[in-house]
């Protein structure tokens, strides 16, 4: 038994399934975007809102342009850097030793080994 507070069917933010007879949706228009790998990506804008030059293509995430004849190029691919790449940005070789040596000598303290 349900507690009859809840409306069936529908969820918080939701809207009508169909446009409502007394609104007139706000005038947009099709802009396109064309990226290096040739995709073509159709954005919606408000009329009056101007198209920015570039669009992030939603398809391979490269730049895209308005020209077709001349996209923006390819973005530079940063090669994988591992967690152990990361920290070795942040700290020295002296400070990982020191570090390393601290946390065994805690680990040896626990195990009962001094």
């Amino acid at each position: 038994m349900s507690s009859g507070s809840a409306i069936r069917g529908s969820r918080v933010g939701s809207s009508p399934m169909r446009p409502d007879e007394r609104t007139e949706p706000a005038p947009r228009r099709l802009v396109n975007y064309f990226c290096a790998a040739g995709h073509d990506s159709g954005i919606w804008f408000a009329a009056d809102a101007p198209a920015p030059d570039t669009w992030d293509c939603p398809r391979c995430g490269q730049p895209a342009g308005l020209d077709q004849q001349a996209p923006p190029g390819r973005l530079r691919a940063e090669p994988y850097k591992s967690h152990l790449a990361y920290v070795k940005e942040r700290r020295s070789e002296e400070d990982g030793a020191a570090i390393l040596e601290e946390a065994l000598a805690k680990l040896r303290q626990r195990r009962g080994r001094v």
